[in-house]
């Protein structure tokens, strides 16, 4: 006898939910008993057919109310057995990352062809995770961006005048606040660049900015 696997999909985007369902209802193995447009239905509804086998929750990021991350974070939180899907327009990094810290098992652009859509639902059902190769790429790029900024310390005086550079002061100017060279303060900033992997000084202010220096 065949499994035939249930599936809940939480988006708010209806043409998109439809066109999802026309797809999987013409696989024999995947019924979908559940359709909602944000996660805090989705967890009601576990919460009140909990003798319901649940298999795989297809979801987006962005919808009203509790969003795809927070619901991932949950499911695998309370629901622990149930596998989840995002199927996303969106290619944050940073947000792709934190789902895989919360054990997502796959990530999928709405662009995807409808081939490599039921190829990530298989394998995801499978036991394996699924990433396309776009995603990976991204993934990687934001795990080593985050390597990168942890790993950077600043001194407390490469902290004053990165200050002060993003406060536009000129190089003389912070010479004389700090009581220094201006040939010290211009090794700073070429240090500061390097250090920071910028490329000029409007690099490094928008690294003030971003890091609540100023």
């Amino acid at each position: 006898m065949k499994t035939v696997y249930n599936i809940i999909i939480a988006d708010d985007h209806k043409m998109f939910v439809d066109g999802l369902r026309s797809i999987l209802e013409h696989e024999d193995d995947l019924n979908i008993v559940h359709t909602t447009s944000n996660g805090e239905e989705v967890l009601k509804y576990l919460k009140i057919n909990q003798n319901e086998q649940i298999d795989l929750l297809i979801t987006d990021i962005n919808m009203p109310g509790m969003d795809g991350i927070a619901l991932n974070k949950n499911i695998k939180k309370e629901f622990f057995g149930i596998k989840t899907l995002v199927i996303s327009m969106l290619e944050d990094g940073a947000k792709i990352k934190t789902l895989t810290e919360n054990e997502v098992n796959g990530y999928l652009s709405k662009n995807a062809e409808q081939k490599e859509l039921l190829k990530a639902i298989r394998q995801i059902l499978a036991g394996e995770n699924y990433f396309s190769t776009h995603i990976q790429s991204i993934l990687v790029q934001a795990m080593t961006n985050s390597r990168k900024t942890s790993e950077v310390r600043l001194t407390q005086r490469e902290k004053e005048v990165l200050q002060l550079i993003a406060k536009e002061h000129t190089t003389q100017e912070i010479a004389d606040i700090l009581f220094l060279s201006k040939h010290t303060i211009e090794s700073y900033r070429k240090n500061l660049i390097n250090k920071l992997e910028v490329r000029n000084l409007a690099g490094l202010t928008r690294y003030a900015i971003e890091h609540k220096m100023i």
